[in-house]
């Protein structure tokens, strides 16, 4: 997928799929529990990742190619894992930090090797707005995540506003992270689309 100059540098997208399993999302959880750990045992090591990352810019005033590439893999091996959880999509994500395309979860991050050093310094106050927004919708989503699952259960299909509802909370957060992991120096929107 191609994106425009004037369009926001992390993408998140999500296939729309015509039907859902009524009764699998009772397990999901428990299928994805070997995801859980290696997601977040990498988490921990992308944290120690994110400062080195966060001092060379600061030093360098450059993105350092490969911890932009490490941050990149494991928010998107995080999202197919909670889109998968979420019933957002049916397939099993693999275990890989890889870009998807066949994957019905997509998370795509333009590289830049320049970097603000400015705003770096003060990424994770200028990220507060964002979480707390996120926060709030967070609460909402899993009320509207009750709701989808009741409509899966009677038809088999998603419900599409209440779908593309909680593909925008993911969308949203994939760009707040994506900004609080150095990854973009551009503000994300406040916007689920």
């Amino acid at each position: 997928m191609a994106v425009q100059n004037d369009a926001y540098p992390i993408t998140y997208t999500v296939d729309t799929p015509e039907t859902l399993s009524r009764w699998l999302w009772l397990v999901k959880w428990l299928l994805a529990i070997p995801h859980f750990i290696i997601v977040g045992l990498l988490g921990y090591i992308g944290l120690i990742t994110l400062f080195i990352s966060w001092v060379v810019i600061l030093v360098t005033g450059k993105r350092p190619r490969g911890l932009f590439n490490f941050h990149l893999g494991i928010m998107r091996w995080s999202m197919r894992v909670n889109g998968y959880v979420t019933h957002i999509a049916e397939g099993y994500p693999r275990f890989t930090m890889d870009e998807e395309p066949e994957y019905p979860i997509r998370m795509t991050a333009e590289y830049e090797e320049s970097a603000n050093r400015l705003t770096t310094f003060f990424r994770y106050l200028l990220s507060i707005p964002h979480f707390l927004v996120l926060w709030i919708l967070s609460w909402i989503a899993g009320i509207a995540w009750l709701i989808h699952i009741i409509v899966v259960i009677v038809t088999g299909k998603p419900h599409s506003e209440i779908f593309n509802f909680l593909v925008g909370v993911n969308r949203w957060q994939a760009r707040a992270n994506g900004y609080f992991w150095l990854l973009t120096d551009r503000y994300p929107p406040f916007s689920l689309d």
